[in-house]
C-alpha cells in the first residue's frame, strides 16, 4: 500500500521515473522549474532545489548538463560532502540540487536567494527545515520560495491531508523504502483507513 502511495508521488512528478514504458511521456514539473529557474539563473541568482526523490534529482541534472548550467550535487551517497558545499558557496554553480535527507539539517547556504521545493512534504516541519538552509546569520536578502505542486493528482491530496492532519505528516515521508516510502511501522496509529481511502480514491 505505502509503495504504491509512493508510485502515485513520482508519478506526479515523471511519468518516466516509474519505468521505461514511460521513458517518452515529458515530466510537467520539470518543465515548470526550467521556466522559472532559467529565469533565475540569468538574473544573477542562486537557488536551491529539494526533492525526496534522488531519480528525479538526477533528471534535473540531466537537464541542467544538457543546457550547460553549472550545478552542484548532494544526496546520502554523495562524498567529500564538504567540498560540494564549498563549490556551490564559492560561486562556481548558480544551482544546487539537494536532497531532502542529505539537506535538511547542518547547511547555512545564506548564497542561495531562490528556493523550489519539487514534491511536498506532508512534514511541514522538514519543509521549514529545508527553507532554512537559506535563512541564517548573513543572509541580507529576501528569500522567494516556490513548491511545486501538480493538479487532480496525489499531491493535491497530500496538500489537503497536510492542512487536515499535521501530526500524519512525519509519519509516511519520513519512513523507509523505495525512494522514500514509508512502511506500517513508520505511520503508527495516526494514519486510518480514512486517510488511505482519501488519497487512493479517484
Amino acid at each position: 500500500m505505502f509503495r504504491s502511495l509512493t508510485l502515485l508521488r513520482m508519478l506526479s512528478l515523471d511519468p518516466s521515473l516509474l519505468g521505461d514504458t514511460y521513458a517518452d511521456v515529458p515530466s510537467s514539473k520539470l518543465d515548470a522549474l526550467f521556466d522559472q529557474l532559467d529565469d533565475v539563473v540569468a538574473e544573477g541568482h542562486r537557488a536551491l532545489v529539494f526533492s525526496q526523490f534522488t531519480s528525479f534529482l538526477g533528471k534535473a541534472a540531466a537537464r541542467l548538463d544538457a543546457q550547460g548550467t553549472p550545478y552542484c550535487y548532494l544526496d546520502g551517497s554523495t562524498l567529500k560532502r564538504s567540498e560540494v558545499i564549498d563549490r556551490f558557496k564559492s560561486g562556481t554553480a548558480p544551482v544546487f540540487l539537494i536532497s531532502l535527507k542529505a539537506g535538511g539539517f547542518g547547511l547555512n547556504l545564506t548564497e542561495a536567494d531562490y528556493v523550489f521545493l519539487l514534491d511536498p512534504w506532508w512534514n511541514p516541519a522538514t519543509e521549514t527545515q529545508a527553507i532554512d538552509r537559506t535563512h541564517r546569520i548573513g543572509q541580507t536578502r529576501t528569500v522567494m520560495v516556490y513548491r511545486l505542486v501538480a493538479a487532480d493528482t496525489i499531491e493535491d491530496k497530500v496538500m489537503a491531508l497536510k492542512e487536515r492532519k499535521a501530526r500524519l505528516v512525519g509519519s509516511v515521508l519520513d519512513g523507509a523504502g523505495l525512494d522514500g516510502a514509508a512502511t506500517a511501522a513508520d505511520v503508527g496509529d495516526d494514519f486510518t483507513a480514512e486517510d488511505i481511502r482519501a488519497l487512493l480514491a479517484p
